[in-house]
């Protein structure tokens, strides 16, 4: 008997310390980088994480160069702010492997102006801004292209630059800006091409646009935001969960729309999609290096 109380009694502390172990895995807070922490609909968001039962941490990032460094860092557990041809570069260049593990929705990249009504206004001569990073650059210079501004040499791609830029052929100047920005510089240029971030945040829009692409488009997939992860952690349950959270939840996909002015095309691409768009991009990108 008395060696059977002892067994019983070693059992006690074990038993304790995978409880406490389980509850420690519970209360863990998944931290997810944005780009915009302040629009209603991440509080929204974690209200329901919380109530399926997962604490969510919304970290706020001023800059779109800084959540997928800070998620190959391990500071982050997934980030939400991006497309597939901005992660598939930033993949490429700092030869990580952050991967899509869910999508959430395409927003149109559109131009606006403070000084004309309508695309026909804007002068020869004019200046007119986009943003920097390399596939927003690329994008905007299409959408340029569409509204013939300019004429890109190559016809245009999702690799094009300043430099593929026909200037004899070209309307406008086209100057590139910090994507944040393009919407402060509208006094100072004749219209600028404006992330849908930053759109509102100006005291824009969005129906004030003179030209924008179509995110309906099949050729739009490259474009689909997505929430990203390790690729060490794309099966991770409590991630998955979240993305169906995000994509499920009414007042959340209502919030997202409400702050894209109703421009987001809210969208639940499968995964293996988005895995495939990635991978042709970083194929296609590491053609051009």
């Amino acid at each position: 008997m008395k060696k059977k109380l002892l067994a019983a009694l070693a059992v006690v502390p074990l038993i304790a310390l995978l409880a406490g172990c389980s509850g420690a895995a519970a209360d863990e807070t998944v931290k997810i980088g944005v780009v915009g922490a302040s629009d209603p609909y991440w509080a929204v968001y974690e209200k329901a994480a919380a109530d399926a039962g997962i604490t969510v941490d919304i970290v706020d990032f001023a800059e779109f160069g800084q959540p997928n460094p800070a998620l190959s860092a391990g500071e982050l557990d997934l980030n939400q702010f991006q497309h597939i041809v901005y992660l598939a570069e930033y993949n490429v260049a700092g030869k990580q492997d952050l991967t899509p593990i869910g999508a959430t929705a395409i927003y149109p990249l559109a131009l606006y102006s403070t000084r004309y009504d309508k695309v026909s206004e804007i002068k020869k001569g004019d200046t007119v801004a986009v943003p920097n990073d390399a596939s927003n650059l690329a994008r905007a210079l299409l959408v340029l292209q569409s509204a013939k501004l300019i004429t890109l040499t190559d016809g245009g791609s999702i690799y094009s630059t300043l430099d593929d830029i026909d200037t004899k052929k070209s309307k406008v100047t086209v100057t590139a800006l910090e994507a944040s920005l393009t919407a402060t510089s509208l006094p100072d240029v004749a219209a600028a091409i404006i992330n849908n971030d930053f759109v509102e945040k100006a005291g824009l829009k969005v129906e004030d646009a003179l030209a924008q692409d179509d995110p309906s488009d099949p050729n739009a997939l490259p474009y689909v935001n997505v929430f990203a992860a390790r690729a060490e952690d794309k099966d991770n349950a409590t991630y998955q969960k979240l993305v169906e959270i995000y994509q499920t939840t009414k007042a959340v996909q209502d919030g997202v729309l409400a702050v894209s002015g109703g421009s987001a095309v809210l969208v639940q691409t499968p995964v293996t999609d988005l895995e495939a768009s990635l991978a042709t991009v970083e194929d296609d990108t590491r053609a051009q290096k």
